[in-house]
């Protein structure tokens, strides 16, 4: 499945329907009055988020959402038929902006959450409400309310606890199928991953978390270079920041140098997002490369503060205390992020 993150779409709720002007007329009521009934309220466009979504590609071929039209009012006081709600299915973490305003409408990052759209018009009133002591036959209705037309941008932000970053070819999609059942691509060229990948890793029967695979960053990401300016958005909600880092074939790729311009990426792209909790991964141990750059990496892990590890994504060395470690900063983050008990 083709994943899209972001597109805009047209919604259009229904319009009120009118009210009626009518007169009773029976065979033995030939002045009965007015008994115009009031027109049906217009549907509104209502945004549902749905985690059995994962991508917004349906949006792609479908742009013009309208929802139905209530009803003109009839004669005999009955009413219009209110017209149908449209239920539009978001993936969870969807946020809505108005494309004109600029105004975040709603960010529905919980399964269920659901937010109003486009507001549908209200119907008008029938004749029957106009009458008085002076004008018993009442010739005014009033008309249903306008439709509401907006312009909308959908844009998808991953909802996952660990966000790994990392320059192309750094491990991160080895590590998201070692340690999840996630099967993202795994090849030996630059930008093997195309589309981020969320892997569920579980420690134990009731722990667990969720890890994003973000894909490659080069230097200029932030100002659109490479593949990670259309991603990194991806990790903007998560608690931790993993940096897999490792010894290319390269001459001049170097661990440390790679960390400092990821770093400073992400503070280009967002200060917040830079300041997040951090891990050092020295990945590819496996590889006889790796050993001699160890003592730096783990300098350079005191230096900023960061938890360090060295690990094989391909042999499963060292892995075990990385992803407890994710547990428990993940957890953290958690009970931090619980709101005061008042009581």
């Amino acid at each position: 499945m083709k994943f899209v993150d972001e597109v805009k779409i047209e919604i259009r709720s229904g319009k009120g329907g009118n009210g009626a002007v009518s007169f009773l007329r029976e065979r033995y009521r030939p002045k009965g009055g007015p008994d115009g009934g009031d027109g049906g309220r217009g549907g509104s466009i209502v945004f549902v988020a749905d985690e059995n979504l994962s991508t917004l590609l349906d949006f792609r071929y479908t742009q013009h959402y309208r929802a139905e039209h209530g009803e003109n009012g009839k004669g005999r006081q009955m009413y219009g038929r209110k017209g149908e709600d449209l239920i539009v299915r978001v993936p969870v973490g969807t946020i809505i902006t108005d494309t004109q305003t600029k105004e975040v409408i709603a960010d529905l990052d919980v399964h269920g959450a659901q937010v109003l759209g486009a507001q549908g018009g209200k119907g008008g009133r029938g004749n029957m409400h106009f009458a008085t002591s002076t004008n018993q036959t009442p010739r005014v209705s009033e008309p249903g309310e306008p439709f509401e037309l907006r312009r909308v941008q959908l844009t998808l932000k991953l909802l996952a606890d660990i966000g790994l970053v990392g320059f192309p070819n750094a491990g991160k999609s080895t590590f998201v199928s070692r340690v999840s059942a996630a099967k993202p691509k795994i090849a030996d060229y630059p930008f093997t991953t195309l589309t981020p990948n969320l892997g569920m890793v579980r420690i134990e029967d009731e722990r667990s978390f969720v890890i994003a695979d973000i894909p490659g960053l080069i230097p200029g990401a932030s100002e659109g270079a490479g593949l990670g300016h259309r991603f990194l958005k991806h990790v903007e909600r998560v608690s931790v920041l993993a940096f897999l880092v490792c010894v290319g074939p390269e001459e001049d790729r170097d661990p440390v140098s790679d960390y400092r311009a990821l770093v400073a990426e992400l503070e280009a792209y967002s200060p917040d997002l830079a300041s997040k909790p951090r891990l050092i991964l020295l990945t590819k141990a496996d590889l006889p490369d790796t050993a001699e750059a160890t003592d730096a990496v783990r300098a350079l892990a005191e230096e900023e503060g960061a938890p360090f590890f060295v690990l094989s994504a391909v042999t499963g060395a060292g892995l075990d205390p990385v992803l407890y470690e994710m547990m428990r900063i993940v957890e953290q983050a958690a009970v931090r992020s619980k709101p005061a008990d008042d009581g």
